[in-house]
């Protein structure tokens, strides 16, 4: 079966038609349980996502900040497994139709086997993996089976990245190109700053990829600042922020659809 990075162009191309940022959403498999946690997905795409990203979570997470650690903690103490990760891809798509990613450190897909990893995220529906620790240098595997399966590779390039880095990293890339917005790890902060916006450029100069900002994106008007300069908005750890202060599960849901139905108008209200 063939996967859905198809999907992911189409869904990114279109938002762009409508002269907008797509608004791509983060949340971890298996919090605050795996159930809760494939609900809370389908609330961020019902709410006004145009593609989630499903957390595969990890005991040393090295690109996320302590909202993130802190739910990806929960789930592994819960005991989450891949197959759950894949159950939750496999849910969301089917309930939406919507393109799910997979957001993973290279260590577990390692150990799984890639070709049963890729085989597996196609058969749910995936639209590919971003992986964020994986050097472009050392894809060549990876990439060959995620293209045998119809999976976007999205690599994350930084405002440390040099120019020629950059112009590898896009060339190996599918799907889009997943810019971090400043240095250091995932969280929400008050202003997403000014290399975003550079970044974007250096980036764009190597590329057609949709280029996509994270990792600082927290309300609306973050959310439209982004969207001005760049094809895609990602929000994760205001997501899961909501759901750790939520008193219960109702209430965690309630509040990650309303947050972003409010980052969905962000994006259309672009400065």
């Amino acid at each position: 079966m063939s996967g859905n990075v198809r999907l992911l162009n189409d869904t990114i191309a279109a938002a762009r038609q409508e002269d907008r940022a797509a608004l791509i959403a983060y949340l971890p498999a298996g919090f605050p349980t795996v159930d809760g946690g494939i609900e809370a997905v389908k609330a961020v795409l019902d709410g006004g996502a145009d593609v989630v990203e499903v957390g595969l979570p990890h005991s040393d997470p090295v690109l996320d900040g302590p909202v993130i650690q802190t739910a990806d903690d929960i789930a592994l103490r819960g005991g989450v497994r891949i197959a759950d990760v894949m159950r939750t891809v496999a849910e969301a798509h089917t309930a939406t139709g919507k393109p799910v990613l997979v957001m993973t450190y290279w260590n577990p897909i390692d150990r799984y086997g890639v070709e049963r990893f890729t085989a597996e995220l196609a058969e749910a529906g995936g639209a590919g993996c971003i992986l964020p620790d994986l050097p472009v240098q050392e894809s060549a595997l990876w990439r060959e089976h995620a293209d045998k399966h119809g999976l976007a590779t999205v690599f994350v390039v930084a405002p440390s990245s040099r120019d020629a880095r950059i112009a590898r990293i896009t060339e190996a890339g599918s799907g889009f190109v997943y810019a971090a917005s400043l240095m250091g790890v995932t969280g929400t902060r008050e202003s997403v700053g000014s290399q975003a916006k550079d970044l974007v450029r250096r980036t764009r100069a190597t590329t057609e990829l949709p280029v996509c900002v994270g990792l600082g994106v927290s309300d609306a008007a973050q959310a439209a600042e982004v969207a001005g300069f760049a094809d895609g908005v990602i929000v994760g750890s205001a997501f899961v922020k909501q759901l750790l202060d939520a008193p219960d599960e109702a209430a965690g849901l309630a509040a990650v659809r309303a947050l972003a139905a409010d980052l969905a108008r962000g994006v259309r209200e672009h400065i």
